[in-house]
């Protein structure tokens, strides 16, 4: 049975996240009609990260199984044409070893969460960034940045939703940089908690207005409580950038 790996870029603004869910438009089952349309066959399309509604992606990988061996170059171009319109593109098609796992093999995940920063919106980045208005000191959100790059107990920078056994991760690094009215945060790591980036977004942003501290971080860090950390920032800044194997 052959196995077939995808990279994609999508606008998430329209879907309900990644994962597929009954009578609600989401990538993976927008994806996985495309490749019936093409070869007529019902298949499952892995991952290799969830992405949540709203958020976008560069670099996604994923994976399937078909029963009919396709020819990788006639498969892109196949699923590009049937998902003409839907804010979803394959910008590459390979076919691979039944041992890769686009989740499971991926060592590392890296995502990119912008934000415009300066008092009017911009009509350009509209569902594409985080508008904020008050100036954001970017030096203290390094400062701030630099105290999660590490192992830690993540416990008050995730969902309460989320369903993982263990709050403790390790983020490999975080960078910050601003060019012109646009700060881009990225932040990798093998693995992430549910809402783990947006969450530490929404605090560095805090940090940065002037309202927390920097060595607030440590605070939160060891407190293990969601409610002490800063708001979940909205998911149309977050890009999934992509997966490392």
């Amino acid at each position: 049975m052959p196995r077939y790996k995808l990279l994609l870029e999508y606008n998430g603004s329209n879907y309900a996240g990644w994962q597929i869910q009954p009578n609600i438009s989401s990538i993976q089952g927008k994806i996985q009609e495309a490749i019936k349309c093409f070869c007529q066959e019902t298949t499952t399309v892995y991952g290799s990260g969830r992405t949540d509604a709203g958020v976008h992606a560069l670099g996604q990988v994923a994976h399937f199984d078909l029963l009919v061996d396709k020819d990788p170059n006639e498969l892109f171009r196949a699923l590009n044409y049937y998902l003409r319109g839907s804010d979803i593109s394959v910008l590459n098609a390979t076919k691979v070893s039944d041992e890769f796992h686009a989740r499971f093999s991926a060592s590392g995940r890296e995502y990119r969460y912008d934000i415009i920063n300066r008092y009017p919106t911009s009509p350009l980045k509209q569902g594409l960034a985080w508008h904020v208005r008050f100036v954001l000191d970017i030096e203290s959100m390094k400062e701030a940045a630099s105290l999660l790059v590490g192992t830690h107990d993540f416990a008050s920078f995730r969902s309460i939703e989320c369903q993982s056994k263990s709050s403790i991760k390790t983020i490999d690094h975080i960078t910050l940089e601003r060019i012109d009215d646009i700060i881009s945060i990225k932040i990798g790591a093998r693995s992430f908690l549910h809402n783990q980036v947006r969450i530490i977004v929404g605090t560095l942003v805090e940090i940065g207005s002037g309202r927390r501290d920097p060595s607030d971080i440590n605070r939160l860090l060891l407190e293990k409580d969601r409610k002490q950390a800063g708001p979940t920032a909205p998911p149309h800044g977050l890009y999934f950038l992509k997966a490392s194997y």
